[in-house]
């Protein structure tokens, strides 16, 4: 990587990156940037360091100026004339950026050229607004001021970050377990030799340094700007000191450099005597104690105590370096005996005293006393103390933990050294060293050394006046607990204590003493605590031995002995002691001693617990009374805060183990809230109503809040974060609600109204009720609470949504990035992780978080809620949120703050309908710009990056204007008139484009998660269809190469691990690809996509997907039980594979899938991975993943037929999948299976059960009819829960009801009856079908869901698919008997009458349906009857009573429908008279037992068919009516002719003619299919009359027929039917239907018909024959009954005679020419020609002239008559 690439603008990037919070993070990469800057490193605090120059430019462009051109001394500085003269001569620089230079010069004392620097970079990184504005802030004064300062602000920052970075660097350079210790302490190591130097000379001048004034430095530098100096000042000397401290404490420091630094001390008086000391205020006081604090640890680190201290243990002290520097000595000795007026002096003199002491004790004996009484006075533990707290609490905890160990050392040396007594109080010296042993180390090593050594001696001491005095012990035994085995440890010390120490005022009686009185002797055993009898309680035996110390005091007051009892006990029976002890007196004037006493035994409990879990066991009797001392002591009236405060501690540390048991204990003490009234609803429990505050609350109102300390508050609110995040059960989580609701509703919308007496504590409750807050937001929702009680989650969630928490919540966010970044300077420490500025930047991300998760959470609702309109309105802090939100790109100090406040804005920018870009105003185009310099940045951190994509891509579909902004296109007018867009300067484009470019993948600053992120942002384009983006991407050179070169790249296989966002990277392609194909017309489609489809398909990269995703799959499927980190990735990766093949079936040849062999090769992949997804698991994974893949394999099975004939077989694997889903969950399986039973329906129509399959028959037909079964029996469920509620419409809005069937077209159950009927079609014997039947009860719930279904006139679906399957069945006599034996009359006869009897008026709403095939319920009907008719036909006699029942309940609707064919111009009436004819033709055969049951009925259904035989007839003939059928159904339906051409083609003249043509052709045929119909009918009825007529052989030969049996139809008239009911059907109607029929048949001869004769032709032919020979048989027939009837006049049979024979010897010569033409034979097979009948050979000849049989009766007919 070349040094121009990694070359760094500003000092705070350096220090971003070295905190590795930027896209730096290679160890190579970071070596390169510290090479860089190493020398800047010392020189930029003597001047600046600036590289980069005016204008937008790359990292990469970047240029570091040479050391000589970029020095300046100090702050104050002065003006090299060769600087000035190169900005001159600098001929790229504008002029107006020279003359600003110029004022910055002034203003902060550098040169021109770098003050030209500060502000290129200035621009580059903290200007906010647009480069645009940048000429009219310069030139306008007020603005330009203020930009000055802003200048000044930026240039003190980077001069702070510059001594950050070296701090970092010592910090870590020597921490193995840091990443880039290595590369810092090379870095180190090139600092080393000038640091020192360079530093101190630093910090001297800017000790003695002149404050600037308003003459030497301009108007500018007011009295505001001087302190603000000042303060800069002070933070770079604390710096400095902080920087040599740390040095020291790794590398040694000459003799001569501590005299240097002594005197340079002095005189700075530690800080004190600073030149410009007038200036310091308040305010600055920290700054100043900081400088002390390090000067005086410097000088204690110089004398290297530790070394001196091995030196003296080893008796080698020559060797110390200060043993033979005598002079350097001396000259220490002068210097600090003047010393003692300020306290930092303290340790200096202590360490002096102690290393003279060492060295040559006889000769500084006066010396080491005079400065050893100094010490003392100055209280040098108490400044210890002090210092190491105030180092801990703030800044580097590097530098605390190393001050820590430097003053360890010091305090053990001081201690062996010298009398414990002479040092002064005891008190002082063990608060020092608990102070010391918080460092991390240091707990071990003291457990290590030797008991009589260093602060082993503080511990002796501290034993020894135990149990007198508890705290003493117990503080330094809690502060040496660091990890479980210093856990372990101080557990055993106590639990084995040899010695007890008791005071006394007298000598009591049952002790006896030696004569000195110095050794006592008990002579009866004592109880040690006056508590009752089977308590917990110490009992020193009788004989016990006790040394009066002589030495020891008592406290201060006291008179008596002080006795060392030998006694061995357990102090942890003595802690429960004490605590019961507490208990007895709380009520009593001893509560305050006894809580002194205990609180330290709390703490240590605390401590132990939270580091060793393990012990807690051994404590229960300790733990066990926290409860009750919890409620007592809060009970009382001026309760102990600070015990109370440690005690909820011990319930923290045992809640995060026990929650469970934690809650039991503790919601019985009354501390917590609680509710007196069970919570019932939301309302009830928002309102409050019915709960208590509990002692805790009364606690916070009483005495916290007018004292203004919060320690239990913190405490409280931590113990309820941490029950709540120890997941507890529902019923004991809604025992928290009154917790969480004081919590909501006095807390959060007050708290920073509350008193204080103590900085950052109200930050630090905000943050921590917002931690709880989140913590329930985060919960899951398994653990949520049923029933009407609202749950922890939902509460927060309606509280933060509608309440004032929420508005407490935005106020958080509306803090702004300003006030964040005064805070963070205000801050004394060194940029650490723990000051005010850090909780306040917690806290507001909290807020974010928190946000964020209420909305995504919230109910769905069509109003704002309170927190919504708050959050889209102008807030308090008179700025929009929303913009506040957008500024906080600005801020630089915490990446996670801008990323959680884009995520914000994401959410807004989805849910919230306003527009962000309106809500920017002004700031719109800067906060534009800031993003992209933060996404376009190479070194910028990745997930902010990713995160302003996410942003974008979602503002892609949701903000118009904010996205137009963003993409920034200028436009401009082509040569051919039309608009051209072109990317403008700040366009997210660029950006985007760069991150595409193939060339850039895999190098640090495009991780393959950014590239994801840019390929999301393009799909987003895509997806919306954001033309004037796409156009200029398309025209991008190489875009389409580098969008698809992740298609081309080899993935490992899915069985390794591959980074989720590479597999959604592939995804994003892939669609992107499928919509560019889609939209454009494959004519327009790119050249460079044209050639990347074809290099896929050559480079073999559809069979390289393919088989990955099959993979995929199947390890997605295979894998998840292990927790499979990508699910979701796959899924997405598996989906776009989908559409692309999908788009492929109808773009083959755009995307070269054309070769039938790869296509199989695809389907079958498809197929396998189908099988994996549905049969390796049963989850909800696996079945959405199934779902997903079997659409798919659907889709392909529909489109690639031809492909598939030839695949394997399909059946047995399709199968196979849907047992396997069959029992699965039925909501999750409901799509999948009606997927897979379409699909085996295809697959059953594409390959049959050709070869060895018809053994997968049986087990299919099994599971389809178990299916089937199980489906029935839920819809009869659901039917009956819709019809009890009566709602039908409203039925799928319900949410609280069980899963119910729905009746839909893609139904499981629909498609389970489809599938079975196409199952019974292949079984062609009907077998295996009966041996399911006898298995399973599948009929009779059939029919019973269908009888139910047809009483209730619902599941209108079900029903036709029901029907169907029942016809199937029926077409063999095993299946028809079956379905009779069933009870298949009894479900259908009578309910079938709701079907039509209903709400509508008249017969011509009874025959509308709304196009040819939709389901309708007059299509159930017509099923019903055609039912009946194959049944009737198959079963015969065994099926005629319920045949005649069927028949007698619908009499009316049969009789309505054959007389409505005259009435209803309507196809769908001719369907069902067809239908109705047909089953009457079929009970026509029956015509005895119909006489016999039915007489009346048989009566008038025969006078119909006459009736209907004449309408058909006469509609035949008239064209023009039957054209109104076909007009009157285009109006009503639709039907009929196809739609004209598509509206957006243009009809050229050329081919108008064409258009007619084909619109001539619908029409003809259009009315074919009429003719057809009614010939249907027609044929049909005749057919039926003639079983009404007598055999024509019969009643031709036999003389004895009895004519009674059988009726007259036709009237004795010879007239031309008319359309009238009056005109009765007589003769004339059957002559005129043979004419009819006959010159139809002429018409048909007569067209111009092709060589091959059309099938529809041919039907209609046969059934002109058929519909002859049937009326000639029934003329026949009726003319002889006629003439054979006494009844008829003579007269009238004359005239029968004549007309008969007038007529028919007409007919007859009319035919014979007909048959000479050709014409088909009569259809002798059956009573009707099939609706597909085999064709017989087109224009073959008939039989020889008067051999057809129907012309050769009707000859002998007419020579009977002429007889």
């Amino acid at each position: 990587m070349a040094d121009s690439e990694m070359c760094v603008r500003s000092s705070r990037e350096l220090w971003t990156i070295l905190l590795g919070r930027s896209a730096l993070r290679e160890p190579v990469s970071i070596q390169t940037t510290l090479n860089t800057r190493s020398e800047g490193m010392l020189v930029a605090q003597s001047g600046h360091i600036f590289s980069g120059y005016f204008g937008k430019q790359r990292e990469s462009d970047t240029m570091v100026p040479p050391p000589d051109k970029r020095v300046c001394v100090g702050i104050q500085g002065f003006l090299l004339t060769s600087a000035a003269d190169k900005l001159k001569a600098d001929k790229d620089t504008p002029q107006a950026l020279k003359d600003f230079g110029l004022r910055i010069s002034k203003l902060l004392g550098l040169d021109e050229q770098q003050s030209v620097q500060i502000l290129q970079c200035y621009l580059q990184e903290d200007y906010r607004a647009t480069r645009n504005t940048l000429k009219a802030v310069l030139q306008d004064e007020r603005q330009s001021q203020a930009l000055l300062l802003k200048i000044a602000d930026y240039y003190y920052e980077e001069r702070l970050c510059v001594l950050r970075c070296v701090l970092h660097l010592l910090t870590y350079f020597q921490d193995e377990r840091h990443p880039y210790s290595a590369e810092y302490s090379n870095c180190v190591s090139k600092l080393e030799k000038d640091l020192v130097s360079t530093y101190r000379q630093q910090f001297e001048s800017l000790s003695k340094s002149e404050a600037p004034t308003w003459e030497t430095h301009g108007n500018l530098m007011t009295e505001r700007q001087v302190s603000h100096w000042f303060v800069q000042c002070l933070k770079e000397q604390a710096l400095l000191l902080e920087i040599l401290f740390l040095y020291y404490a790794y590398f040694e420091m000459p003799p001569n450099e501590l005299s240097t630094f002594t005197r340079l001390f002095k005189e700075q008086g530690f800080g004190q005597r600073q030149t410009n000391r007038h200036l310091v205020d308040k305010s600055m006081d920290v700054l100043v104690e900081r400088i002390g604090y390090f000067s005086s640890l410097i000088l204690v680190e110089g004398m290297d105590i530790d070394f001196l201290h091995k030196c003296a243990l080893e008796d080698r002290t020559e060797q110390h370096q200060f043993y033979d520097q005598q002079d350097i000595c001396k000259e220490v000795d002068q210097m600090l005996l003047t010393f003692g007026d300020i306290s930092h002096h303290g340790p200096v003199l202590l360490a002096w005293v102690l290393l003279r002491h060492t060295l040559r004790p006889e000769e500084v004996s006066s010396v080491i006393r005079r400065l050893g009484h100094t010490t003392l006075q100055l209280g040098v533990f108490q400044y210890l103390t002090n210092m190491l707290q105030a180092l801990g609490s703030t800044g580097n905890n590097c530098t605390a933990s190393t001050a820590r160990m430097c003053i360890y050392g010091l305090m053990s040396f001081v201690i062996t050294s010298f009398e414990e007594d002479t040092l002064g109080s005891q008190q002082h010296q063990i608060n020092a060293a608990c102070e010391v042993l918080a460092a991390p180390s240091l707990a071990e090593l003291f457990w290590e050394s030797k008991p009589n050594m260093g602060l082993g001696v503080i511990l002796d001491s501290a034993v020894g006046v135990f149990p007198y005095k508890t705290g003493p012990l117990l503080q330094l035994l809690t502060a040496l607990l660091s990890d479980k085995s210093t856990a372990k440890k101080v557990y055993t010390f106590l639990d084995k204590m040899s010695f007890y120490t008791e005071a006394y005022k007298h000598k009591p009686n049952d002790v006896i003493s030696r004569e000195d009185g110095t050794l006592w002797r008990r002579q009866t055993p004592k109880l040690l605590y006056p508590l009752g009898v089977g308590q917990t309680n110490l009992r020193m035996p009788q004989g016990c031995f006790g040394l009066v110390c002589e030495g020891k005091q008592l406290s201060v007051g006291e008179q008596g002995f002080l006795v060392r009892w030998e006694y061995s006990y357990s102090s942890w029976t003595l802690f429960t002691c004490e605590i019961e002890m507490l208990l007895h007196v709380v009520s009593t004037a001893d509560v305050l001693a006894h809580c002194e006493r205990v609180k330290p035994i709390l703490d240590l409990v605390h401590k132990i617990i939270s580091t060793d879990w393990t012990v807690s066991d051994c404590l229960l009797p300790l733990t066990s009374r926290i409860y009750m001392l919890l409620q007592r002591l809060t009970s009382v009236i001026n309760p102990p805060v600070n015990v109370i405060t440690s005690c909820v501690n011990c319930l923290i540390a045992l809640a995060a183990r026990q929650p469970g048991k934690v809650w039991s204990s503790l919601h019985h003490t009354g501390f917590l809230p609680f509710a007196a009234t069970p919570l019932t609803n939301m309302a009830q429990t928002i309102s409050a109503e019915g709960m208590k505050a509990g002692n805790y609350g009364n606690l916070l109102v009483l005495i916290e809040q007018p004292r203004g300390e919060y320690s239990v508050t913190i405490a409280f609110l931590r113990l309820v974060t941490t029950l709540v995040k120890g997941q507890l059960g529902s019923t004991q989580s809604r025992g928290l609600i009154p917790c969480v609701l004081l919590v909501l509703k006095e807390m959060l919308p007050t708290y920073h109204k509350w008193r204080y007496n103590t900085y950052g504590v109200r930050e630090r409750i905000g943050c921590l009720i917002l931690e709880l807050v989140h913590a329930i937001l985060n919960l899951s929702q398994d653990g949520e609470s049923e029933g009407s009680a609202p749950s922890l989650q939902s509460l927060c969630i309606y509280s933060l949504a509608n309440t004032e928490a929420g508005q407490a919540v935005v106020n958080i966010m509306g803090v702004g990035v300003d006030t964040i970044n005064m805070v963070l300077a205000a801050q004394p420490s060194s940029g650490g992780s723990e000051g005010p500025g850090q909780v306040l930047i917690q806290t507001v991300k909290l807020a974010f978080s928190v946000t964020n998760n209420v909305i995504r959470l919230k109910p769905q609702s069509d109003t704002a809620s309170p927190l919504e309109q708050a959050l889209t309105q102008h807030g308090g802090h008179s700025n929009n949120l929303i913009a506040v939100l957008a500024k906080y790109i600005y801020h630089k100090h915490d990446p996670a703050l801008p990323r959680l406040a884009i995520q914000l804005l994401k959410r807004l920018a989805t849910v919230a309908p306003m527009s962000v870009y309106a809500c920017l105003g002004s700031d719109a185009a800067a906060i534009r710009d800031a993003f992209l310099t933060r996404l376009q940045s190479r070194t910028e951190d990745m997930r902010i990056k990713v995160t302003i994509l996410e942003f974008l891509t979602v503002a892609v579909e949701t903000q118009p204007g904010l996205i137009e902004l963003f993409l920034n296109l200028e436009t401009k007018d082509g040569s051919d008139g039309a608009k051209e867009f072109s990317l403008g300067e700040w366009s997210c484009l660029s950006v985007v484009l760069e991150l595409l470019d193939s060339k850039q993948q895999g190098k640090y600053w495009c991780p393959p998660l950014l590239h994801r992120a840019a390929l999301a942002f393009l799909h987003a384009l895509w997806q919306d269809r954001r033309d004037s983006a796409l156009s200029v991407l398309r025209t991008k050179e190489k875009f389409w190469e580098n969008l698809t070169t992740p298609l081309f790249g080899n993935l490992p296989p899915p069985s390794e691990t591959t980074e989720p966002c590479v597999l959604e990277s592939c995804a994003f392609v892939m669609k992107i690809i499928a919509l560019e194909i889609y939209y454009v017309v494959s004519g327009v489609l790119d050249p460079c996509l044209k050639a990347a489809l074809e290099s896929f398909s050559s480079k073999r990269r559809y069979e390289f997907w393919s088989d990955y995703v099959r993979d995929l799959v199947c390890v997605a499927c295979d894998g998840e039980e292990e927790g499979l980190r990508s699910l979701s990735e796959s899924q997405m990766l598996i989906s776009a594979w989908r559409t692309l093949l999908i788009l492929s079936t109808s773009h083959s040849e755009v995307m070269h899938l054309k070769d039938d062999s790869v296509r199989q090769k695809l389907f079958m992949d498809v197929l396998e991975g189908t099988k994996a997804a549905l049969l390796m698991s049963q989850s909800v994974f696996c079945l959405r993943l199934g779902s997903m893949m079997v659409t798919l394999l659907l889709i392909l099975l529909k489109q690639w037929k031809s492909v598939l004939v030839s695949a394997p077989a399909l059946l047995p694997p399709l199968s196979l999948m849907l047992e396997s889903v069959l029992h699965a969950e039925q909501q999750l399986t409901d799509r999948t299976k009606a997927k897979l039973l379409s699909a085996l329906i295809l697959a059953l129509q594409n390959q049959g059960l050709n070869g060895g399959e018809i053994t997968q028959l049986p087990q299919l037909l099994l599971c389809v009819c178990e299916m089937v079964q199980d489906e029935a029996l839920a819809l009869i469920d659901s039917t009956r829960h819709t019809i009890q509620r009566g709602d039908v419409q409203e039925d799928s809005m319900e949410t609280d009801s069980p899963h119910f069937q729905k009746d839909q077209q893609d139904s499981v159950c629909v498609l389970a009856l489809h599938l079975s009927k196409e199952l019974c079609r292949a079984d062609e014997d009907g077998e295996q079908w009966l041996q399911v039947v006898r298995k399973l009860p599948v009929l009779p719930s059939v029919l019973s869901a269908l009888e139910l279904s047809l009483r209730s006139k619902q599941n209108l679906y079900f029903t036709e698919a029901a029907l169907h399957l029942l016809l199937t069945l029926a077409r063999t006599p095993q299946g028809a008997a079956a379905v009779a034996g069933a009870g298949v009359i009894q479900s259908i006869c009578l309910p079938l009458l709701s079907v039509y009897e209903g709400p509508s008026n008249g017969a011509t709403q009874a025959f509308v349906r709304k196009s040819q095939d939709a389901p309708s319920w007059p299509g159930v009907y017509r099923l019903s009857l055609s039912l009946m008719e194959s049944l009737l036909k198959t079963v015969r006699y065994n099926f005629i009573n319920e045949a005649l029942d069927f028949v007698g309940v619908h009499q009316e609707r049969i009789l309505q429908c054959l007389n409505a064919v005259r009435t209803v111009q309507s196809l769908a009436c001719l369907d069902e008279a067809d239908h109705t004819v047909g089953f009457l033709l079929q009970l026509s055969n029956f015509c005895k037992e119909w006489q016999f049951h039915l007489p009346q009925l048989l009566r008038d259904v025969q006078v119909n068919l006459c009736y209907l035989c004449q309408t058909c007839t006469y509609l035949l003939h008239s064209k023009k009516i039957t054209n109104n059928y076909i007009l009157f159904a285009q109006a009503k339906n639709g039907e009929g002719l196809p739609p004209g051409p598509h509206p957006q083609r243009v009809i050229q003249p050329a081919s108008k003619e064409r258009v007619e043509g084909e619109r001539e052709e619908a029409e003809s045929k259009a009315l074919q299919a009429v003719q057809c119909s009614l010939l249907k009918i027609l044929s049909k009825t005749l057919a039926t009359l003639q079983h009404f007529t007598p055999d024509c052989c019969q009643i031709l030969l036999d003389q004895s027929m009895d004519l009674a049996e059988y009726r007259t139809l036709f009237v004795l008239s010879f007239t031309t039917p008319a359309f009238d009911s009056d005109v009765a059907p007589s003769f004339g109607t059957l002559m005129a239907t043979i004419n009819v029929a006959l010159s139809m048949l002429g018409e048909i001869e007569k067209r111009k018909e092709p060589v091959a004769v059309s099938e529809d032709t041919q039907a209609l032919k046969s059934l002109l024959m058929f519909s002859m020979e049937n009326c000639f048989y029934v003329l026949i027939s009726q003319a002889v009954r006629c003439l054979k009837d006494p009844s008829v006049l003579p007269r009238d049979k004359q005239r029968l005679k004549q007309e008969l024979s007038s007529e028919l010897s007409t007919l007859l010569s009319t035919l014979f020419r007909f048959f000479r033409r050709g014409s088909p034979s009569s259809p002798a097979s059956g009573l009707l020609p099939s609706l597909q009948p085999k064709p017989p050979t087109p224009g073959s000849k008939a039989t020889p002239e008067g051999q057809e049989p129907f012309i050769q009766l009707v000859q002998a007919f007419v020579r009977h008559v002429q007889r």
